[in-house]
């Protein structure tokens, strides 16, 4: 069954006046999120850690950087397309080295030679996108499945997975949910230390997790630290 993320933000977004906190001003829906948060943590707890732990034991390392470089791969296409919309030709042009090179001489993706090459990936969105252009970062938001985001990087989300994303012009819809199950199990194992480290070192992993979020995104919008913090 494929998931439309576009309904999660709607139903997100409905509920923006019953759900107000008088906690951090960015985070106005704080009760609705913490829950969405416990959801997604459970279902990391019961599904998604167990399958990356045994992906982790099972996969020899070769294989897992093959599987991390063919979606990266993928995603570079994205980040070609946000790239575009943001008219960084210079990065748009490396962008499409990128793609060439290891789509070619990299076997689909699965050898990162382009990364050999100098050639860094850019990591654009379209959230990110928008707020190039001016768009707020609206509330934030913890969307069920997808974790950390915002009105607008949900709305991002949703443009990127629905009209952008290669995999979703695989017409096989089998084929395609198959892939995007590997996608995430195989991301989910590369953060098994880090969300390790994370709920040992925080008192409210809600909240760390949604200010290095929030900071994270303002400093992937600026480019940098954003103004008021240079």
């Amino acid at each position: 069954m494929k998931i439309y993320p576009i309904l999660l933000v709607a139903l997100l977004a409905l509920n923006l006046a019953g759900c107000a906190s008088n906690g951090d001003p960015r985070d106005p829906l704080e009760p609705m999120n913490r829950s969405v948060h416990s959801f997604n943590e459970g279902l990391d707890r019961v599904v998604l850690k167990p399958m990356a732990t045994g992906y982790k034991k099972v996969m020899p390392e070769f294989a897992q950087m093959g599987v991390r470089n063919f979606f990266s791969n993928l995603d570079d296409v994205t980040e070609l397309t946000n790239d575009l919309l943001q008219f960084k030709l210079r990065d748009s042009a490396s962008d499409v080295l990128r793609i060439g090179i290891n789509s070619t001489f990299g076997f689909f993706g699965l050898l990162d030679i382009a990364s050999e090459m100098k050639l860094e990936k850019h990591g654009q969105d379209f959230g990110q996108t928008l707020g190039h252009w001016g768009v707020g970062s609206g509330p934030y938001l913890v969307l069920p499945f997808f974790g950390p985001s915002s009105l607008r990087d949900g709305t991002g989300l949703v443009v990127d997975m629905e009209y952008i994303d290669p995999l979703q012009r695989v017409d096989r819809i089998a084929t395609r949910n198959q892939a995007m199950l590997v996608h995430t199990v195989a991301r989910r194992a590369d953060l098994l230390a880090t969300k390790s480290a994370i709920d040992a070192a925080s008192l409210d992993a809600y909240e760390f997790t949604r200010d290095l979020y929030l900071e994270h995104r303002r400093a992937q919008i600026f480019g940098g630290p954003p103004p008021d913090q240079e």
